[in-house]
Formats: C-alpha cells, structure tokens, sequence
C-alpha cells in the first residue's frame, strides 16, 4: 500500500484528507509540525509527501529545501489560491507540484495518482535500454540520469521532463504535452509550472561552450533539446 505523509497544520482539513485517501486505498499519516515532518519524510516509510506552504514553526519551502539535501522523494505542495509568488517559490524549492488552497479531496487524490504513475512507471519505449542523447544518458527503469558522466540530482518532475525532452531530442514538445507527460494534467492557463522546473534543469546542465542552453525555449511552441 502506498505511504503518504501529510505535514499541515490545519488539523480539521488535514484530518479530511486523510479520511479520504484512506477510504481511496492510501495509508496516510499527519504531522502538523514542520521539522517532525521533514524528519519522517526522510524515514524512507513513504513514497509521496503532501507539504503546506504555511506551517507554525518553520516555513513549508524550508522544509522542503532540508529534505532536498536528502532526498528526491515526491513532494505536493498546498499553496494559497491565486498567489502565484508562492506556487513558483515552491517549485523553484524543488516541489514536483502544487495544490492550491482549498481543493476538493477528489482532485487532490488525482494530482496524488499522476505524480505515482510517473515516478513507478517503466518508460515502455526504452524497455531495459538507455536512452542517449548527446552527454545525457537516462535510465528509465532506475530513473537514474547522468550528464557527461556524472550522476545527476533531480527531482521527479525534473526527471519526467528531462526524459521527455532525451525522448524526443531535437524535437520541439509542445508544453502542454510536457504538462501530460511530467505531471500528468493538461497544461492549466497561466500556470508556469514547466517555465520553473524547466529554468531548474537548465542551471544543471549549465551552458554549451558558446553560452546558449542545452534546452532551447522555441517562443509560442516549447521546449527543444538540443542535438550535439
């Protein structure tokens, strides 16, 4: 059964979802202290944590920032509606995605179910294979990525959209077949999730030795992993 930590400091809400995600085959478990949480999330006991933003004793991107330095495990973010400052805060903090504040159970557990399906799926089209694109080599299965040989620390999301990108390299995706593929939603209007995570990947890969990015920003289209 799959392990879910909520770390929330709204016990009523909090106490919500658990009821919910337990009644939808989830074993979930609460903290509503910032640092309590950040130590179970990197028990090892679960496989995706659920993170508010606003926590009493210590800011939710912190906590985030500290579990990071340890850890890529999955994390879902609540933020407040319509702020987008802190949507991109914690994204840019390492989220894979966000929530905002209020959201109905239903749509909580999906967002949930598209981050899992991503992070323990097998990439079907490189079988046990590798897929080489230039210096970056992915393994799907171990969703382990190198870049000129060394190991890279991504995020889930960040994996997803590496992949996507390795998958079609020299090829421009779309956004919001990089929305599908990497957080497993249509592309929401204004939403800048991929702009976030896809500026993350690109100080990662650093810069070609003219100074242009590996990953070219195609204006109105998408995004384009270069060929070498």
């Amino acid at each position: 059964m799959t392990k879910i930590l909520i770390i929330d400091d709204d016990v009523e809400l909090a106490g919500l979802f658990k009821d919910y995600l337990e009644q939808d085959g989830f074993a979930v478990d609460v903290t509503h202290q910032g640092e309590s949480g950040r130590r179970l999330a990197l028990s090892g006991d679960y496989q995706l944590v659920i993170l508010d933003i606003m926590l009493p004793d210590i800011k939710g991107t912190e906590v985030l920032m500290r579990i990071r330095m340890e850890s890529r495990i999955p994390v879902l973010m609540f933020t407040a509606r319509g702020d987008d400052v802190d949507r991109i805060i914690g994204l840019e903090s390492g989220a894979d995605d966000y929530v905002p504040k209020p959201c109905t159970p239903r749509e909580l557990a999906a967002r949930i179910r598209a981050i899992l399906r991503r992070t323990q799926s097998v990439s079907d089209a490189v079988g046990n294979g590798s897929i080489v694109a230039g210096p970056l080599k992915i393994w799907s299965e171990k969703r382990k990525a190198s870049w000129f040989d060394q190991d890279m620390e991504l995020t889930s999301t960040e994996f997803n959209l590496l992949e996507t990108l390795a998958m079609n390299v020299g090829r421009i995706v779309t956004k919001n077949e990089l929305s599908e593929k990497a957080l497993g939603r249509p592309l929401a209007r204004f939403d800048r999730s991929i702009d976030v995570h896809m500026s993350s990947i690109r100080q990662k890969l650093g810069c070609q030795n003219d100074g242009r990015s590996y990953i070219q920003t195609v204006r109105g289209q998408g995004y384009q992993l270069v060929k070498e």
